[in-house]
């Protein structure tokens, strides 16, 4: 079957995260800068889950260029990349509201860790359809960047207990990392 169908329906889920984690930022109650300092950790939550959103979106759209057609495996690997990514909306609202607390910057970094794993199943799924020799296949070579950082988020994770705000800079290392798109698949596919 062909990707148009799955392309579409990823880009409008992907457009709700991102709708939602907006709408969770409350406007204060006061008329000056002073109103928006209690609003600074939500805002900086915000902003690094937009990024993230956008890397995924970014990352997930070179994917498709290197596909033509899909199955069902790969409908459901994708379904739950999304499923993980959807969670975003939910851990930032609560990481922002607890000032980057343990429990929270941990969960954080659990959704990010198992929607980098999603992400991982779907490019196989990709993969094991299109032949060792596809495009996606030659393009993605070994994804040293990927499995560096599943290995970041899980270290990351037990860190968020023993300093919240290393655990954070992880993350942000990790955004960092991916925040100019992987251009290895427009590579390959120009060459």
């Amino acid at each position: 079957m062909g990707k148009g169908r799955l392309e579409a329906f990823s880009d409008g889920v992907l457009a709700i995260i991102i709708t939602i984690m907006v709408l969770e930022l409350k406007v204060p109650h006061g008329d000056d800068l002073a109103a928006l300092r209690p609003l600074i950790p939500v805002f900086l939550s915000y902003v690094l889950s937009f990024i993230y959103i956008g890397i995924y979106w970014n990352n997930h759209h070179h994917l498709w260029q290197a596909v033509r057609h899909v199955n069902g495996r790969i409908l459901w690997a994708n379904l739950h990349l999304l499923f993980w990514l959807s969670l975003i909306p939910f851990v930032t609202g609560w990481m922002g509201e607890n000032h980057f607390a343990a429990w929270p910057i941990a969960l954080y970094g659990t959704v990010l860790l198992f929607s980098a794993i999603a992400y991982f199943i779907l490019s196989l799924a990709l993969i094991a359809y299109h032949g060792k020799d596809s495009t996606l296949a030659i393009a993605l070579g070994r994804d040293f960047k990927g499995k560096i950082s599943v290995v970041l988020y899980a270290v990351a994770i037990p860190l968020s207990f023993v300093n919240s705000s290393i655990a954070f800079g992880v993350y942000i290392l990790v955004a960092i990392m991916w925040l100019i798109p992987d251009r290895r698949i427009e590579k390959t596919l120009t060459s």
